[in-house]
């Protein structure tokens, strides 16, 4: 019984998360080889402390694991299940009993997606995608579960042939009557409208009309601002004006106070020989930058009071998925857990200080180097690690890269004052982004409880074991004070 009322009040404070203030989230695709198991996937989550996941589907495994952790869950109707769903009541009662019913309210579900960008993806598909929807909601109310969970669909800027200027953009008309349809339905059932926007391909699409900083969140030289000619509105970010494109496009259909939620955006980190704009910088640019636009909690320039909550693309990179080299290299983790380039939640508390810098392992740093870097960091170079062993507050995860971005760090921060140096043969960079995570605080950053999404970087090497680096493996597998005092008096 109590598991009961634990999962309730779960509930019930996750129906008042979205006015506290915007939320990053984070999508987890299952083209994966070597996918973690789901309760390595939640022991990720949790580390990371991330609030928010959408599943593409409705993997019971997942559901299970979730059980009891309050993280709010955006499952998924596959396209393949709209057909059914959207013909059959029976089929949508089937599916809400089994795949949300049965998990709550020990799973925090919130929140279902109906297919996944089905007018531009099975166009064919349209007539039964509001059927879909209703039939659902019907099954939800059933259950008494309608006031917990918000039924949507999740549509792509392809419906919107031209999101610039954003006061002028319109739906495609072919799909008036099916997307009038659609937001009837979320304004009679209280939800929001699903968007999947993606500067990057935007970016792209746009051959050089705009510059690259405007999709990268990147400040702009006067002669350069972005503004509505018709609004006046000024535009910092290609994210922001395509949320507001489809805030007027829904405004165009006399429909009005229907919040967006983008449940894809994102930037790929690795891209093939005519992919030159997907890189690790501009990919660790792009999501830092969200991170911190989202974390402001306003809205666009015409919605400025309704803050833009946000999921990521994605988790782990989707090796399996066909086309472009892109289309596989979007995660900002491994599945190993070792992050693909530093990323951390940021906002107005000054996270990310100019003032302050921070020593981390540059992405795709060589592991042996990495290794004798960290090692001689905590031996000869006398860098207090002593927060990376076993069940103190940086040792998960438990990664050779986590722990060695810590310990450069510590080194810098104790040395650079008297000439130490960032450079650990090539290993370690600066930055300015703070890189502490959940209670892993990094020397150097603030007090804040703002916690980081993913721990920085850290790709790297071992070399032969010396003396000191012989000591360090032994404190890791050891753990305990009686290894730390071995240590100290072996060096």
């Amino acid at each position: 019984m109590i598991e009961v009322w634990i999962g309730a009040i779960l509930l019930f404070c996750g129906l008042f998360s979205s006015t506290i203030g915007a939320f990053i989230g984070i999508n987890i695709g299952t083209d994966v080889s070597n996918l973690p198991s789901a309760t390595d996937i939640i022991g990720i989550l949790k580390t990371h402390q991330i609030s928010h996941v959408r599943l593409f589907d409705s993997d019971a495994h997942m559901l299970s694991a979730l059980s009891n952790t309050g993280i709010e869950v955006m499952v998924g109707v596959t396209n393949e299940e709209v057909l059914g769903i959207g013909e059959s009541p029976s089929a949508a009662a089937t599916w809400i009993n089994k795949n949300v019913a049965a998990y709550m309210p020990g799973t925090n579900i919130t929140a279902i997606a109906v297919g996944s960008e089905v007018l531009s993806s099975i166009p064919n598909a349209a007539p039964v995608l509001v059927p879909a929807m209703n039939n659902l909601y019907k099954a939800l109310v059933s259950a008494n579960l309608n006031y917990l969970v918000k039924v949507s669909t999740p549509q792509s800027m392809g419906v919107i042939p031209r999101p610039f200027p954003p006061s002028t953009a319109t739906f495609n008309t072919t799909w008036n009557s099916t997307i009038f349809q659609i937001l009837q339905f979320l304004r009679n059932t209280n939800s929001f409208y699903m968007l999947n926007a993606y500067p990057y391909y935007e970016y792209v699409k746009s051959n050089g009309i705009f510059p690259i900083e405007y999709a990268l969140f990147q400040s702009l030289p006067s002669v350069k601002q972005i503004v509505d000619p018709n609004t006046l509105f000024r535009y910092n970010s290609m994210f922001d004006a395509l949320v507001d494109a489809t805030y007027n496009s829904i405004a165009a259909l006399n429909f009005s106070k229907i919040p967006i939620v983008v449940t894809e955006t994102g930037w790929p980190w690795f891209g093939g020989a005519k992919e030159p704009y997907a890189t690790v910088e501009n990919a660790e640019t792009f999501n830092n930058n969200l991170i911190r636009r989202v974390s402001n909690d306003s809205g666009p320039p015409s919605q400025l009071d309704i803050p833009i909550n946000t999921y990521i693309y994605e988790l782990f990179n989707e090796d399996k998925r066909p086309g472009p080299v892109s289309e596989r290299n979007w995660g900002v983790l491994f599945t190993n857990s070792t992050a693909v380039y530093s990323i951390s939640l940021s906002n107005s508390d000054g996270r990310a200080n100019s003032s302050t810098v921070f020593c981390i392992v540059k992405p795709g740093a060589d592991e042996n180097q990495l290794r004798s870097g960290l090692n001689w960091a905590c031996g000869p170079g006398q860098a207090n690690c002593r927060a990376i062993q076993q069940g103190q507050p940086c040792y998960l995860p438990d990664t050779w890269q986590n722990h060695a971005s810590y310990a450069y760090n510590e080194y810098y921060q104790k040395m650079h004052s008297s000439g130490g140096t960032c450079d650990f043969d090539g290993t370690a960079t600066t930055t300015t982004i703070d890189p502490s995570y959940g209670s892993c605080r990094f020397t150097g950053s603030s007090n804040s409880s703002t916690s980081a999404l993913f721990p920085p970087p850290a790709l790297g090497p071992v070399s032969p074991f010396s003396r000191s680096s012989r000591n360090y493996i032994y404190l890791r597998q050891i753990g305990s004070l009686s290894a730390v005092i071995l240590a100290l008096i072996l060096v």
